[in-house]
């Protein structure tokens, strides 16, 4: 698919099938967010992956939004490796760069069938308590991933978006 077509395809999946997702599509997505470009190529995104029925369960008891995805991510950042633009104001880019991840990760997941939502409706230190491995990551999202369930459909306002003309401005 041309990325112009994917771009406007994927949608934020909130209805998914019990279908587990293949190892290799995930080891795709994960690639994704490895690949995806950080400041100063820091790398500070971390990825949890939550597969068990057992941690799925944790996760959902820290956040307000339930998909019933077979699979969650949780992704964060470690903002001792981030980079901090201290020249300036002090700006630690740790989030930008796992939200840049994050978002490799939704568009590949989508090219490959996949559906995903960003969710940022979860108690980040309710989840770093349930799972110590986070250790000092910062979570700052969740992404359930999987198959679309029958009748699974984008959004009412999924098409909306403001006029270019109104988003940019030519200087």
């Amino acid at each position: 698919m041309e990325f112009a077509q994917l771009e406007k395809a994927r949608y934020s999946l909130r209805k998914f099938s019990d279908r587990p997702v293949e190892p290799e599509k995930l080891a795709l997505v994960l690639e994704a967010a490895r690949c995806a470009p950080t400041a100063h190529n820091n790398q500070p995104q971390r990825v949890f992956v939550f597969q068990s029925e057992q941690a799925l369960k944790k996760a959902d008891a820290c956040a307000a939004c339930h998909f019933g995805a077979p699979l969650l991510l949780a992704v964060g950042y470690e903002p001792e490796r981030a980079w901090v633009r201290s020249e300036f104001d002090g700006k630690n880019h740790g989030e930008i760069d796992a939200a840049i991840a994050v978002t490799q990760m939704m568009l590949q997941a989508a090219e490959l069938g996949l559906g995903t939502t960003y969710v940022g409706m979860f108690d980040p230190q309710a989840l770093r308590e349930a799972f110590p491995e986070m250790g000092s990551c910062v979570p700052i999202a969740l992404l359930p991933i999987g198959y679309p369930a029958e009748g699974a459909h984008p959004a009412r306002l999924h098409d909306s978006r403001i006029p270019l003309e109104e988003m940019v401005t030519y200087l």
